[in-house]
């Protein structure tokens, strides 16, 4: 029953609907993506991991990003992650992310239903994402998007880079077990959290040479009172997502991690103080992001100083 209570404000990190076949969304692995690629800077990527309603933090992320002149190249979410960073590929700048964020009501992205295997159906979100973005494909958006996810089936990662922009959300955002599978090619996909929290790797697979992830994964708490079954599958779950995203941001150039532990993960109620934590924790590094930029942009061009000279 309290599973059932908090299915209608999971919905930021996980839409899914009835298993429909959409031929539109190609599996990762059978489509090939050309990597970006860039000769005088880096090829900056933003890796926008999940958290539920905790995920507006990526705003503030990328308002301050914006006004230190750092732009990125590739976007790649998983969940939360995903739906803001589809709006940002797509051309919303944070102003307008934030103005998005400010009039999202739940009941614009909820729709409740009992499928076989899921009690959310989830058609709102993405018929909302494709809504706002015309219902465009990832490979028309002018910033080169992913979405990560998980192939229910064989339990591997598949990044969605090509295809349908609100389905690819969808994929992305579905928690197994709650919400239905997406069923896209023959394939069943659900939330991209269970192997790829912060889908840094995912970034750097498509080109990118400097990697900012961002982190607001919720840490398992020691103090925490584990009382029902629901408890200690919650608590479980907290602990492998956690272990995944620390494998992931090891790899990082720069790690954000807003500080969102107090704030609501299950309401838009909190979604200012959640993008105030974003731009906060991103001013907190701002040295470091342009120290880091300015590193890697100086180990490139010395590279390519150097190519000529080591050709035959």
């Amino acid at each position: 029953m309290r599973l059932v209570l908090l299915a209608p404000l999971l919905l930021l990190v996980a839409c899914a609907s009835a298993p429909i076949l959409y031929p539109v969304v190609v599996p990762p692995s059978a489509t090939a993506v050309k990597r970006v690629t860039a000769t005088n800077r880096p090829v900056i990527g933003l890796a926008l991991g999940g958290g539920a309603a905790r995920g507006f933090a990526h705003i503030g992320v990328i308002k301050v990003l914006e006004k230190i002149g750092i732009r990125p190249d590739i976007v790649v979410g998983t969940s939360t992650g995903s739906f803001v960073g589809a709006f940002y590929a797509a051309g919303y700048d944070g102003a307008a992310l934030e103005a998005l964020a400010e009039e999202l009501t739940e009941s614009q992205l909820r729709d409740i239903v009992w499928p076989n295997r899921g009690i959310v159906k989830g058609e709102r979100l993405q018929d909302f994402v494709n809504g706002r973005l015309g219902s465009r494909s990832i490979e028309e958006l002018p910033i080169r998007y992913a979405a990560a996810a998980t192939d229910l089936r064989s339990g591997t990662l598949a990044v969605m880079t090509r295809g349908n922009i609100g389905m690819a959300v969808r994929a992305s955002s579905a928690i197994p077990g709650l919400f239905e599978p997406v069923v896209i090619n023959g394939h069943e996909y659900v939330d991209g959290g269970l192997v790829s929290p912060v889908p840094v790797q995912s970034a750097r697979d498509l080109g990118a040479e400097l990697v900012i992830a961002v982190d607001i994964t919720k840490r398992p708490e020691d103090t925490k009172v584990i009382a029902s079954t629901t408890d200690v599958v919650v608590q479980a779950l907290e602990i492998m997502v956690r272990n995944l995203s620390n494998q992931e941001m090891r790899s990082a150039d720069v790690v954000v991690t807003p500080d969102t532990a107090s704030l609501e993960s299950l309401t838009f109620a909190t979604r200012d103080d959640a993008i105030a934590a974003g731009a906060k924790a991103t001013m907190a590094i701002v040295p470091r992001l342009r120290a880091m930029v300015a590193k890697v942009t100086e180990r490139k061009l010395r590279a390519l100083r150097a190519w000529p000279r080591a050709a035959p």
